[in-house]
């Protein structure tokens, strides 16, 4: 596929590249990849079509504490979407790291994507089509190919995701602009589609470590999204210049929403440095108060516990002993400092064990996730467009 574009466009690209490069392999990166699953949670939900409100960041994280100790205080919703997380994540993650991309790779990836869904498994074996009626395809707002192309069309397509024929962003792209124009099966291509943004970036090497949301800056921007698809989507003849704008057109499109993505992350990025440095004030603070004035030592258990406190905001003793190999009572010790300091709050689990929750996280998470629904990225200056979680509780 070849790629003309304008120097207003390479401009473009290479912006997006550079931010989300620096986003990646800059400090606070670690920080960014323990959050992303929260801030990506839009796609299990979706995965799930779980009905009414979603669930908080709070009931999806011990939600997933419960898949390795005993919780009972979350829903149904809270478990499935969890589920969801993990399962998209992981076939995402292997597609990533394998060595080329097949045809039955992307299929595993839509199957556990649509895992309660059967049905929709397997390439589609009849015409669909997007918009207009239910029952025929004369008003639609698109008609993809034919079922019989579908198979050759996949082909290529997974061709083109094995090689390097582009940059990683234009890559990205054209991958997911193509396959959304194949439309491959009758349902779940939007979630397969944004899952091979992600697979592109990481197997290029733009997002090793963080999580891009421009999945969600995407949905934000439904109206200009849509728009520059159905641009790449073009009747003009192959290598004609205006078969070379409309492909400019969408890049253009995916180009900004990347630079608008990274530019986000990295603010949520300055965020959670600044609640770092908090972090530390208090616990200074803390043990001041109570007369230890000795530094703590970096192998201790409250500075390992504070470096992944991100990654994992919902805590036990039996949590903090698996993932740090510690005993029992040092683990008690470090997760009731954290609290005296007021960094942890302790909740019920609905069983003995009781739970130490990073509140400043999961609300950060909330609040960001608020505010890219945002189509100002601020919901004080536009309320969000889309469905979004409840603002967080006021501290008291």
């Amino acid at each position: 596929m070849a790629v003309v574009t304008t120097p207003e466009l390479d401009a473009l690209l290479s912006q997006a590249e550079r931010a989300v490069a620096a986003l990646d392999h800059g400090a606070g990166s670690a920080d960014l990849a323990g959050i992303a699953r929260f801030l990506l949670r839009s796609e299990a939900i979706a995965s799930s079509r779980i009905e009414g409100i979603a669930p908080s960041a709070r009931q999806i994280a011990f939600a997933e504490l419960a898949e390795h100790e005993e919780i009972r205080t979350f829903g149904a919703q809270a478990k499935l979407v969890a589920r969801n997380m993990t399962i998209v994540r992981e076939a995402t993650t292997r597609l990533a790291e394998a060595e080329t991309i097949s045809l039955e790779a992307i299929d595993r990836l839509h199957r556990a994507l649509l895992a309660d869904e059967p049905r929709h498994h397997g390439v589609r074996a009849v015409q669909n089509w997007i918009g207009g009626s239910d029952w025929h395809p004369l008003d639609a707002d698109f008609v993809p190919p034919s079922p019989e192309r579908v198979p050759a069309l996949l082909e290529d397509l997974v061709h083109y995701l094995s090689g390097a024929t582009h940059a990683p962003i234009v890559q990205a792209a054209l991958a997911h602009a193509q396959f959304e124009t194949i439309h491959p099966f009758t349902d779940g291509n939007g979630r397969v589609g944004r899952a091979l943004i992600h697979t592109v970036l990481a197997r290029r090497g733009l997002t090793v470590n963080a999580v891009l949301p421009v999945s969600l800056v995407l949905a934000t921007f439904r109206e200009r999204y849509i728009d520059g698809l159905t641009a790449y989507r073009h009747s003009a003849e192959e290598g004609s210049p205006d078969a070379h704008a409309a492909r400019c057109r969408w890049l253009e499109v995916f180009a900004t929403a990347v630079l608008q993505a990274a530019g986000q992350a990295s603010l949520l990025r300055d965020e959670i440095a600044d609640m770092r440095l908090r972090w530390e004030h208090r616990v200074e603070a803390h043990r001041a108060a109570i007369g230890r004035q000795r530094q703590l030592r970096s192998d201790s258990a409250v500075v390992h516990i504070l470096a992944d406190l991100p990654s994992t905001p919902v805590l036990t003793a039996n949590t903090v002993m698996r993932i740090h190999s510690i005993s029992e009572n040092a683990a008690m010790r470090a997760l009731n400092e954290l609290r005296d300091a007021e960094i942890l709050e302790t909740r019920s689990t609905g069983t003995r064990a009781r739970a130490f929750v990073a509140r400043e996280i999961l609300d950060l998470v909330t609040i960001t996730e608020r505010q890219l629904a945002s189509t100002r990225f601020d919901t004080r200056a536009s309320a969000p467009i889309r469905e979004v979680p409840a603002l967080p509780e006021p501290r008291t």
